[in-house]
């Protein structure tokens, strides 16, 4: 049985011994925050553990290093969501240690695709369509500064409202601990 499968299991037991009353709750976030965070595994637990979430506190949006690539793309499009539709004023973006995207390399992602079975012909068609691969599998070089640089995003978006606070912090990935920057 594979690890899907095994999730599925669990799942249809879950639900049989009606183990979600505990965790219901509705759309709108309690603390009124949204969390931009790294979709990293050690932060599953260890984050709201480590900030005393519990389930219906906050909107938690992850992504690929906590960083936004694009004014645009879907994180944007989700605070945007938080924002207007579920009453959310505050924005907590959370890099965290040892992130895998910090040093990621283009070149390295474009090799493994290639290695995977990604046709060249399909890399190629998306450079062709303007898509600048190289600048958005790369990684971070700096946490700190790439917090930074999506707080600093986030708060001088055109389409953000001025008095939602925008912090950025950088989590240990080992012991929780949060350091504002």
């Amino acid at each position: 049985m594979g690890q899907i499968e095994q999730m599925l299991e669990f799942n249809r037991e879950f639900v049989r011994n009606k183990k979600y009353l505990h965790h219901q709750t509705s759309k709108y976030p309690d603390k009124k925050i949204a969390i931009v965070t790294c979709m990293d595994t050690r932060l599953v637990t260890l984050l709201p553990a480590a900030l005393g979430i519990r389930n219906g506190d906050v909107k938690m949006i992850k992504n690929a290093g906590a960083v936004i690539t694009n004014p645009f793309d879907s994180t944007v499009r989700s605070l945007l969501v938080a924002v207007y539709e579920l009453g959310v004023n505050e924005v907590m973006v959370i890099g965290h240690t040892g992130c895998g995207v910090q040093g990621m390399d283009s070149q390295e992602m474009l090799h493994l695709m290639r290695e995977r079975g990604v046709d060249e012909e399909h890399i190629s068609l998306m450079r062709h369509c303007g898509i600048d691969l190289d600048t958005w599998l790369h990684g971070f070089d700096d946490t700190e500064s790439a917090m930074m640089e999506t707080v600093d995003l986030i708060r001088n978006h055109p389409l953000m409202p001025k008095d939602v606070n925008v912090a950025g912090y950088i989590m240990d990935s080992e012991t929780g601990e949060l350091r504002s920057i």
